[in-house]
């Protein structure tokens, strides 16, 4: 006798989006039954009905994250994933702290939401632990944008709270590496101990070791006293390595020792001490790139880079400039700056601008217009005035096409090997460093539809494909 389908029970209380996930999933093989409100969803749990349940956050009688520890309490072994417009990192992270297997973002690929019901259904579950508390909703966000781009973001950073995974966190200078792995400590199972950051770029050269392992009474001219490094201040928690690519070669010798036993000693010291802290790291450098000039340990960099986050920067997120802009002018208003009103020509103008500064140089900016002009209302030509005066003076040649930036940026490539050359297959690289980011704004361009990047690029759609899993080009749907 055949078996009977699994049945997704999907509650939504927007019926076309009810319509599209019963079409997808049916499609797929699945019985589906849907309604639009939590309480029909409970009706139906409790009456032992559904393999699956698929829940959007907001429905006209609760709250569907509330649903969730509910559910696992009367049926453990059920799945259930979270939808939601409310595209916030806090909307994320509740989702799996009250036990969802998944949380997707709207709008989402239907593909995708069949690929995870598949799944959720056929991977075994593992022993059930009671949910978190609730966070409390007056809590504020350490991340701010709801753009597809911060989506991808926010969920690795959900999948990443209850690890202990190393992390490495690229992108541009003012981006927010921090913030991000703030987030992570503060939202993860280390949250209760210390977050330790130190910028690798800020400490003299000779003094690095003694700033990370501490030292011991004596240990050289100075050292009248034993002083705990970092590490051993960021016992039991988190320690941030910001600007790792500028770590000198000896430091990064005593590191991937430390990452490779879980030990180290002071400086001038005898005793192993154990090393019971997270590692996450940040760089606004190409790691690869120092690799092949011989300035960063390549068996460091896969020890480091064991989940990889790459952050946007801020002209790959303009959805979001609106949203930071009224952030940042609530936080300069707490701080007893005047109120100000970015009117709507004036918001479209700062989205244009490129921010060779991103996020950093966003907030800035809005703090000056806040101390600085008398009116509420900022305008289209205040803001025109303002980023006139910002605009970052460019040392590349006066030509502006592509062939003499790059040629520019090759010259400084070479004149960092002084008298050497760079390591062999230096075609190769080259061409792999402008194929990523061609790709990945292309793809940007046309909102994740790859059919139409690949006529966009001119590639046949197969090798299209092929490059993005090669070049590991996250895939963002839905931007605008």
């Amino acid at each position: 006798m055949a078996r009977a389908a699994p049945t997704i029970l999907v509650a939504d209380d927007d019926a076309a989006i009810r319509t599209v996930i019963n079409q997808a999933l049916g499609r797929a093989g699945y019985e589906v039954r849907t309604t639009g409100t939590a309480s029909t969803l409970w009706q139906w749990v409790n009456e032992g009905e559904g393999d699956l349940v698929i829940t959007d956050v907001v429905m006209p009688d609760e709250n569907g994250l509330d649903l969730i520890p509910r559910i696992h309490k009367m049926r453990p072994d059920l799945r259930i994933i979270v939808m939601s417009a409310q595209n916030t990192l806090l909307t994320a992270v509740k989702a799996t702290e009250r036990g969802a297997f998944e949380y997707l973002p709207k709008p989402f690929d239907l593909d995708e939401l069949v690929a995870i019901v598949r799944r959720a259904l056929e991977t075994p579950r593992p022993g059930i632990s009671a949910a978190t508390e609730p966070r409390p909703a007056e809590e504020k966000l350490p991340l701010i944008g709801r753009s597809a781009a911060m989506q991808e973001i926010y969920r690795t950073l959900a999948r990443l709270m209850n690890t202990d995974l190393t992390v490495t966190i690229v992108g541009e200078s003012g981006t927010g590496k921090e913030l991000v792995a703030r987030a992570l400590h503060d939202y993860g199972k280390r949250k209760n101990g210390p977050f330790i950051a130190i910028n690798m770029a800020a400490i003299p050269r000779e003094l690095i070791e003694s700033e990370l392992f501490g030292h011991e009474k004596g240990a050289f001219t100075g050292a009248t006293q034993r002083n705990a490094g970092r590490f051993e201040q960021a016992e039991s928690g988190t320690l941030f390595l910001d600007e790792i690519g500028d770590m000198p070669p000896e430091a990064q010798t005593r590191l991937l020792r430390v990452l490779q036993e879980g030990e180290y000693t002071a400086v001038g010291g005898r005793t192993p001490i154990k090393a019971n802290v997270r590692i996450i790291a940040a760089t606004h450098r190409d790691l690869r790139q120092l690799i092949r000039q011989g300035l960063f340990r390549e068996d460091l960099y896969f020890r480091l880079n064991v989940v990889p986050i790459r952050l946007p920067a801020l002209r790959e997120r303009t959805d979001d400039i609106p949203e930071l802009t009224r952030h940042f002018l609530a936080l300069a208003a707490e701080e007893g700056l005047p109120w100000k009103i970015i009117l709507p020509e004036a918001m479209e103008q700062l989205a244009e601008y490129p921010w060779p500064g991103n996020v950093r140089e966003l907030e800035n900016l809005v703090r000056r217009l806040a101390a600085l002009y008398s009116q509420e209302e900022i305008g289209l030509e205040e803001i025109k005035a303002e980023l006139a005066e910002v605009a970052p003076k460019t040392s590349e040649p006066s030509g502006n096409g592509l062939a003499q930036s790059v040629e520019h940026h090759l010259q400084t490539y070479f004149a960092a090997h002084e008298s050497g050359l760079p390591a062999p297959g230096l075609y190769e690289r080259v061409l792999r460093e402008v194929e990523r980011p061609l790709i990945a704004l292309t793809i940007h361009a046309t909102h994740g539809n790859q059919v139409r990047a690949s006529e966009v690029l001119g590639l046949n759609r197969n090798t299209l494909r092929k490059k993005i899993r090669e070049l590991n080009i996250p895939i963002i749907r839905g931007g605008k």
